[in-house]
């Protein structure tokens, strides 16, 4: 089933048609990114509204939609109630969080058919990924990994991190990245405690833990990945923390697979942090699920308490965070299937000494 007739197999009744504004449910239902476009979806037809700037590469790309200019005096709304005109859409499913207040009021006083937050089941599709979708994500991996190879040779003492940082830029650029899927994360030495920290000016030294949470996307599909490096050698307290993340994200992997309720995997990397006395110190879930976002559902935190589908693919990326001295994390990205899953990192996990 293409995912056009997906988003039209919602139309049952509550809702004829769906109002697409953000550009990931765009790009899943049209399998085509384009950054500023709206679309509409109904079982009698379904358009695509873009501006003179993407209106040819969208009408030489898309299908299933029938596409059309905006500009001029024919705006978005003049074309959305066109469409509600001719397929006689009475009712509008909008992702009410994508939209701010501002867009949702003025398209509530606008649009001539009653609008239905309808995010949660327009979003749903997503969790289970086709397996084209598979493929582009292992070639996301692919690249990051080798990003990851390249960006060890370029790590010296004395670069910034905020240097370091471009260096891993251009990696993931070079390595096929077709952009990136998140700003990546690069802090060394007490900044590694904090586990979304921002790269600065501090200068790398020896003995540092450096954290890269990274993740190049691919054709609109994304990938991530933590590894955490010490610089010249590693202090045994150094390595007793690398190795406890290690064995609890190496643990938690071993049992994650579809049906498995997602509180319940990140309990098991969490018992082992806990049980070597540093429970405290890990705050954030074990991990989340990605694709056209970097963030998406289901998650495998301790909110969750539902099972996970097949076909989700999520990060598994538990860490200890010791403020003032250092942080670890290090995060994988698995494909849960019913009898496992699928660890499509490939970039080794033993602590590495650059």
């Amino acid at each position: 089933m293409r995912n056009i007739e997906k988003y039209q197999s919602l139309l049952t009744g509550e809702v004829d048609g769906l109002l697409l504004t953000s550009r990931f449910s765009r790009h899943y239902g049209a399998e085509f990114d384009i950054a500023e476009a709206v679309a509409v979806v109904s079982k009698q037809g379904c358009r695509y509204f873009t501006d003179s700037r993407y209106i040819e590469s969208a009408t030489n790309s898309i299908q299933g939609f029938e596409v059309l200019e905006v500009g001029g005096k024919v705006g978005f709304v003049q074309r959305i109630n066109d469409a509600i005109r001719d397929f006689g859409i009475t009712t509008l499913g909008y992702e009410e969080a994508y939209l701010t207040a501002g867009e949702l009021q003025a398209y509530e006083k606008q649009l001539s058919a009653k609008l239905v937050p309808f995010n949660e089941k327009i979003y749903g599709f997503r969790a289970q990924k086709e397996e084209w979708e598979l493929e582009l994500m292992k070639k996301a991996q692919e690249i990051t990994d080798k990003a990851f190879t390249e960006v060890l040779t370029r790590i010296r003492v004395g670069m910034t991190e905020l240097e370091l940082q471009a260096e891993l830029i251009y990696c993931l650029y070079k390595n096929g990245g077709t952009g990136l899927a998140f700003d990546p994360i690069v802090v060394s030495g007490p900044n590694t405690s904090m586990p979304h920290g921002v790269a600065g000016e501090r200068k790398i030294q020896e003995g540092d833990f450096i954290t890269m949470d990274f993740g190049a996307a691919y054709m609109g599909y994304c990938s991530d990945m933590t590894r955490t490096v010490a610089v010249g050698y590693a202090t045994e307290e150094m390595e007793k923390v690398y190795n406890v993340v290690l064995e609890a994200q190496k643990a938690a992997i071993a049992a994650t697979k579809a049906g498995v309720i997602g509180k319940d995997i990140d309990g098991i990397a969490r018992k082992i942090i806990a049980d070597a006395g540093y429970g405290d110190y890990f705050g954030h879930g074990y991990g989340h699920s990605l694709g056209l976002e970097i963030h998406e559902a289901p998650n495998l935190n301790m909110r969750n308490d539902q099972p996970m589908p097949p076909y989700a693919v999520c990060s598994a990326e538990p860490g200890i965070y010791l403020p003032g001295k250092f942080g670890v994390r290090i995060e994988d990205v698995t494909i849960l299937t019913e009898d496992g899953n699928i660890d499509i990192t490939n970039s080794p996990k033993n602590l590495i000494i650059v």
